[in-house]
């Protein structure tokens, strides 16, 4: 559809006048052009103003001006631009002090007297692997961004890898350093983390390989560390997820990982959950649009008996450009029918599921 055509139809659904027009429409042109076009999942043929168009005819004309403001001010997107900033700084910022408070522990200097050219902090490096926990991790940018630092053996795309694989790079390494070198820190990244659902769900698979192949005594220095990071976070998981290690740990004993470290470039604030108190009349559409049909055994998993607020009762108005969380409010995101009687569901910002159920993230 013509974008003028798609504000036309826009300004006839919110019946607005002449001067409303100029003021929305220019809204509207410059944030579909610097970000929400680029939302990767829109349908064929539509983009921003088209989809908001589709979506906002779910509502009565009553609840339209509440939901259009509620996308005015409340919806969060990480486009390219701020997701690419994220991971360029996840080296310089996260990994880079780690390691040089680690060489500086061990030579007994303060860190602001060592730089990364100190030859045990090159040795350190190159006895780093870096992991993606999904495509989310953005690895292929950040092995550009990194391109000189850290050789692409050292970076790999998902944790559950072959036995030959972790010795091919234990190889590499000795290569480089020497025939005792071992790996001393493990990175394991991901885009977003709202609960840890699935977090924990990854950190199980990896650590069944990582156990089973024996990998800590044969790969592994004595003493080594392996440290989680995620891009952006909420608060309540960045408070959450050292506790929820610690019980993991307590539970287990011996079989789990000695010492989990946890880093966010971003942390979203707690005021961004939605509330009645924030959210004025838009608390009311998210309670009588919703289609309980999206729900099933996995989305009960995070709590609460629906997922109006989105999984693990999130609340969260947040869109990333390669997905929107089932963490954020169904209302973004789920597309249902009226097969069981209730209000067929139309996405704003169409979900695309990575697997069969609605995992948490």
């Amino acid at each position: 559809m013509n974008q003028d055509l798609a504000l036309s139809v826009l300004s006839e659904i919110m019946n607005w006048d002449l001067a409303r027009c100029r003021t929305e429409f220019a809204w509207l042109q410059l944030m579909a052009r610097f970000k929400y076009d680029g939302y990767r999942d829109f349908v064929a043929g539509l983009r921003f103003v088209e989809s908001l168009a589709d979506w906002l005819q779910q509502f009565k004309p009553e609840h339209r001006e509440a939901a259009y403001l509620f996308v005015r001010t409340h919806v969060l997107y990480f486009g390219p631009a701020e997701i690419n900033h994220l991971v360029d700084h996840f080296y310089p910022g996260v990994v880079r002090p780690f390691l040089l408070d680690t060489v500086a522990s061990e030579v007994g200097k303060p860190r602001y007297l060592l730089t990364p050219a100190h030859p045990k902090y090159r040795d350190l490096l190159r006895q780093t692997l870096f992991f993606g926990l999904s495509d989310g991790a953005r690895i292929d940018s950040f092995r550009r961004a990194t391109s000189g630092i850290i050789s692409n053996e050292q970076i790999l795309l998902a944790t559950e890898i072959a036995k030959p694989k972790w010795d091919q790079v234990l190889k590499s390494l000795q290569k480089d350093l020497n025939d005792q070198a071992r790996f001393r820190v493990l990175f394991l990244i991901d885009d977003f983390t709202a609960t840890g659902t699935t977090l924990f769900g990854k950190l199980e698979r990896f650590w069944r390989d990582f156990s089973n192949y024996g990998i800590a005594n044969s790969h592994m220095s004595p003493t080594w560390d392996i440290h989680v990071h995620h891009y952006i976070a909420t608060a309540d998981v960045k408070e959450n997820l050292p506790i929820r290690d610690a019980a993991q740990r307590k539970e287990r004993k011996e079989d789990w990982f000695s010492d989990l470290h946890f880093s966010y470039s971003f942390v979203l604030p707690a005021s961004m959950k939605l509330s009645e108190a924030n959210t004025g009349a838009f608390w009311e559409v998210i309670d009588q649009y919703y289609n309980s049909s999206i729900e099933t055994e996995h989305t009960r998993k995070g709590g609460g008996k629906d997922v109006k607020l989105g999984f693990g009762q999130c609340a969260l108005p947040l869109v990333l450009e390669h997905n929107t969380p089932n963490n954020s409010i169904p209302l973004l995101w789920a597309e249902t029918d009226d097969s069981n009687g209730e209000h067929p569901m139309r996405p704003l910002f169409r979900r695309r599921q990575r697997h069969t159920h609605l995992s948490g993230i």
